[in-house]
């Protein structure tokens, strides 16, 4: 007798913990393993950031605090979208949630009926799917490739909208690819979705500092889609507070008061402490953090130059976030000593048990001829780790691609 409801047995791991977990068990028997898994700034909690915290201890912010997050941190959230973004955002348009993930199911909870069809950009997140199938909904993978620079058209997203269709949901600049829509691209997108009143954008922006170029634009900006756009960002990345949990979404009023609603019954307001450490983050100016920003643009350097010359790997120049999403279809199909090779995951798991660096294949995020690294690492570990995967692929002697 299966006692597990239909919905927990059609959901699966993720693959980025299948992986990390994996590394360390390897690490745990004693072989010498640099996991690339995980997308987490390998930085310290900003001093400033910490003495907030300690604050707010201190002044007792030991109690709930109103479901969608303490209006101090709301207005925050208001005055930095209007700062860094040009969106106006009120205080009662947001939802503070634990962490962006829950804002984003928070999102899909409050529009996803059953058989409902979520658009997905690939490559994606590897939460996304899992989360539209939590929701009851069907998820319609739009492909891109190393080619297209991994962005989607708005011919493809005309396409592919129907009656059926609930939501878009996409992340810029991208997890896993690195790059991000340009002002351009999404103007395209936003003339396609206003078409249709129906479809709500679910714009990720979670990596939005983290940008080499220039600065992100977000969709929510087109005046024709602003009334169809959840904006969701948060304080993991750019601030490296991964375990502080704190996430937020910026909606219409309608949809911001039912994720409020939705939260009420699930998890009720965030971490009090880290919502008081989010506000002196928030008005912090953001280049007292760029330091962090500088030394990931130099990792990013570092490891280019050095996969560049790894066998069989097409790679672009990430422009944002902090991951390489190298194309390996070279190795697709082949058998490497005696493994093999079907997808991109039973390549990662090659490299992992071979050369001992842990990597995420791209099969759950929608890319089965790429795999995932994070340069969120020391310089000494990404020379290593992109050493021994070129030693690894040297002893095939396929041709460079």
């Amino acid at each position: 007798m299966n006692k597990l409801s239909d919905r927990v047995n059609r959901l699966g791991y993720s693959q980025t913990f299948v992986m990390s977990n994996k590394a360390r068990e390897m690490k745990a028997s004693g072989i010498d393993v640099i996991s690339l898994t995980l997308g987490e700034p390998d930085f310290d909690v900003p001093d400033n950031i910490k003495e907030a915290a300690f604050t707010a201890i201190n002044e007792n912010y030991s109690h709930y605090s109103p479901v969608p997050g303490f209006l101090e941190l709301r207005q925050a959230i208001s005055e930095k979208l209007k700062r860094d973004n040009q969106l106006d955002y009120k205080p009662t348009q947001i939802c503070v949630s634990n962490g962006a993930k829950q804002a984003i199911i928070n999102v899909l909870a409050a529009i996803i009926n059953d058989g409902d069809e979520v658009i997905l950009p690939t490559p994606f997140w590897v939460s996304y799917d899992e989360m539209v199938k939590m929701m009851g909904g069907n998820s319609v993978m739009l492909p891109t490739s190393y080619v297209t620079d991994f962005k989607i058209t708005a011919e493809q997203l005309e396409e592919a909208i129907n009656e059926k269709t609930k939501a878009i949901l996409f992340s810029s600049p991208c997890n896993p690819s690195g790059g991000y829509y340009t002002y351009d691209e999404l103007k395209s997108l936003a003339k396609v979705i206003a078409k249709y009143p129906h479809v709500t954008v679910i714009s990720d922006e979670i990596y939005e500092y983290i940008n080499y170029e220039t600065k992100t634009t977000s969709i929510a900006q087109f005046p024709e889609v602003y009334e169809q756009t959840a904006v969701i960002n948060g304080m993991s990345k750019a601030f490296a507070m991964t375990g502080w949990r704190i996430g937020y979404s910026a909606c219409p009023e309608w949809l911001a008061k039912a994720c409020e609603k939705i939260q009420g019954q699930m998890t009720s307001g965030a971490n009090t402490v880290a919502q008081r450490a989010s506000i002196v983050a928030l008005k912090t100016d953001p280049s007292e953090y760029k330091y962090m920003i500088d030394a990931f643009k130099q990792r990013r350097n570092l490891v280019f130059d050095l996969m560049k010359e790894i066998p069989g790997f097409k790679v672009l120049l990430p422009k944002a976030a902090f991951y390489f999403f190298p194309d390996i279809s070279h190795y697709i199909g082949k058998t490497l000593d005696g493994t093999e090779i079907k997808d991109a995951d039973d390549f990662a798991m090659f490299i992992l048990e071979n050369a001992h660096v842990g990597c995420v294949g791209g099969v759950s995020f929608g890319s089965p001829e790429c795999i995932r690294f994070s340069y969120a690492a020391s310089e000494e570990d990404l020379k290593e780790a992109m050493r021994r995967i070129k030693v690894l692929l040297e002893k095939f002697n396929y041709k460079h691609s």
